[in-house]
């Protein structure tokens, strides 16, 4: 067996039941943040780390403050996912010794436009030199009140999905360049009350099947309804991932409203794609998304 037959969703299950946690850990690895008690009596202490690697994430042609951009991003939209407000950043770079000082500065200018569009401080992290490719880490903490925070185990049969945005086309540049529906996500949990959430990073096709085994349910998807962004088909838009909008699930009561009250606040495209059921023996097949360590 090795990680290519065994895939990155199996990975995980294998050894996330076994970490050490203590009593502090209210949701560990399996969401999009790990979410922690803290001190403060309303809030809890939310981590995330994320990576981007030369081959992987962007290519080795990419501007270096691109790179910057998407690195930071990518944690700031698992925030997002959960409703939460990053504050702190750490950042390691692994890069092998020959990699210009420009390239390196131009990084940082990236990282650092995204950290202040978000009032996040970067604090500190680590170096280290590499014979392979690039890599940028970025670890993240920050808070969600403990009425506010949003997991992926949530949601209920019966409840309506939404997406945010449009899907599909992120290697035509899009995944250098999105931004973090962070202002969304909180807007969400201040005006409605939220099942289920998580930002699109591996396309539909691999994400949905995950909020839907992590609530315990089945889902139906109109896919005729995915909004696709100019000149995507539509496996492109279940799978190609990377777009970084918003996947939730909430009440069929509060659809109406959600909508009407979305249309006045933001020109940001939201749309009903497909409703959750009970958990079924064969789920519905869709066109898979990028599964780490499968793809060729």
């Amino acid at each position: 067996m090795n990680l290519r037959k065994l895939g990155e969703d199996r990975l995980l299950a294998r050894f996330a039941s076994h970490l050490p946690l203590n009593r502090k850990v209210i949701a560990g690895a399996g969401d999009d943040c790990a979410v922690v008690d803290s001190p403060g009596a309303d809030e809890l202490l939310l981590l995330k780390t994320d990576c981007v690697v030369e081959g992987v994430h962007f290519a080795l042609r990419t501007p270096a403050r691109s790179v910057g951009w998407k690195a930071m991003a990518r944690p700031l939209s698992d925030f997002a996912a959960m409703s939460g407000v990053p504050q702190f950043a750490l950042v390691t770079l692994i890069a092998a010794p020959a990699t210009p000082v420009a390239w390196v500065n131009a990084l940082y200018v990236g990282l650092a436009k995204v950290a202040a569009l978000f009032d996040v401080s970067i604090v500190g992290g680590e170096t280290s030199a590499t014979t392979g490719p690039t890599v940028v880490t970025v670890s993240v903490a920050g808070f969600a009140e403990k009425k506010r925070w949003i997991s992926r185990s949530g949601a209920k049969p019966g409840d309506e999905l939404f997406v945010t945005g449009r899907l599909g086309g992120s290697l035509g540049g899009r995944h250098l360049r999105f931004r973090p529906r962070i202002a969304e996500a909180r807007w969400l949990t201040e005006h409605f009350s939220i099942d289920a959430m998580l930002d699109l990073s591996d396309g539909i096709g691999a994400d949905l099947p995950r909020l839907a085994a992590a609530s315990r349910v089945g889902f139906e998807i109109d896919q005729g309804s995915l909004p696709r962004n100019r000149g995507c088909t539509l496996a492109q838009a279940i799978g190609d991932g990377e777009d970084y909008e918003l996947l939730f699930a909430v009440a069929p009561e509060t659809s109406a409203a959600l909508q009407a009250k979305w249309r006045k606040r933001w020109s940001l495209k939201l749309t009903r794609i497909g409703h959750l059921t009970a958990r079924r023996r064969s789920p519905p097949k869709v066109p898979r998304g990028y599964v780490h360590f499968q793809q060729r």
